[in-house]
């Protein structure tokens, strides 16, 4: 998750006397409880040039939300992820698609050059890693990853605490949001596929912006029998795709097809078209791959 794992990034850079900027637009407020959350910016200034730009867990140049192009501008970049589908947009790419967490790669960059990682630290690359791995459930959890939870437990972060932060709290326009994408859910192909979506005027309504509809695409994808979940949004002018399956669907190669990528199991796309092309465009995709 980019938010974790980029608090934790300025912490240490911070803690190493460096003049750092920590750009995330739109940032969600379900995650107002990490540390130094106040100093992150909406964005730089326009053409501010900086030294160095450090993109981390994006797999494509177009997804970083950066309208001064302030990354494109800086006289180094660097890219540190962990999305198969990556493109490989930086001077540095450091890119590991076996990792379930981009924070799991920080957390052997700090480690490999000897930086402590502290409470603050932790608890940011914890809630990366718990987000990022649906709370430590996906496929890619690897014995690293509970060896890292173990060792921050050891320095007082509190599991339960921030995995019921990050995770399992919700607030009551985001359950709003979940409650009217339930009442519309479809099931096609024999139930081995969801669809439900959410559009501008819904967003508004409930008083919700696209940044809090996390964990939508994953109510379909938990019950009995599906193989794909799909939730369309609407942003400005297009339809957002999320996708997300269960046993044997890769979601990069569908989300591809359109421009998009990220994990076998877990993607998104973005669909230049009208709700019902959008719709009908995502779902024949997706059905192609249905056994």
């Amino acid at each position: 998750m980019q938010f974790g794992s980029s608090l934790a990034l300025y912490i240490m850079l911070k803690r190493l006397k460096k003049e750092v900027d920590i750009i995330i637009p739109n940032y969600p407020k379900t995650y107002r409880y990490l540390p130094c959350v106040d100093e992150i910016k909406n964005e730089a200034k326009k053409d501010r040039i900086y030294d160095l730009a450090i993109a981390l867990d994006c797999g494509d140049i177009k997804r970083l939300d950066d309208p001064n192009e302030n990354y494109d501008l800086a006289k180094v970049t660097i890219n540190i992820d962990h999305h198969s589908s990556n493109s490989m947009f930086a001077d540095y790419n450091f890119v590991d698609p076996v990792a379930p967490a981009c924070s799991q790669i920080l957390t052997s960059i700090f480690n490999q050059i000897g930086v402590e990682i502290n409470k603050e630290i932790g608890t940011c690359l914890l809630t990366g890693i718990i987000t990022d791995t649906g709370g430590l459930r996906y496929e890619g959890v690897t014995s690293e990853t509970y060896e890292f939870v173990a060792d921050i437990l050891k320095k007082g972060v509190k599991v339960s605490k921030v995995y019921k932060q990050a995770f399992a709290a919700i607030s009551r326009n985001k359950f709003e949001a979940r409650k009217l994408a339930i009442e519309r859910l479809e099931f096609l192909e024999n139930g081995k596929v969801t669809f439900t979506y959410m559009t501008k005027e819904d967003m508004k309504n409930i008083g919700i912006g696209t940044n809090e509809l996390e964990g939508i695409v994953e109510n379909g994808r938990d019950i009995e029998g599906v193989e794909v979940s799909v939730f369309l949004y609407e942003k400005e002018d297009c339809f957002k795709a999320s996708l997300r399956s269960n046993e044997y669907v890769n979601c990069a190669d569908i989300c591809l097809l359109f421009g998009g990528g990220g994990h076998i199991k877990a993607s998104g796309c973005t669909l230049p078209y009208k709700f019902e092309e959008a719709k009908e465009k995502i779902l024949s995709a997706v059905k192609r791959y249905i056994k």
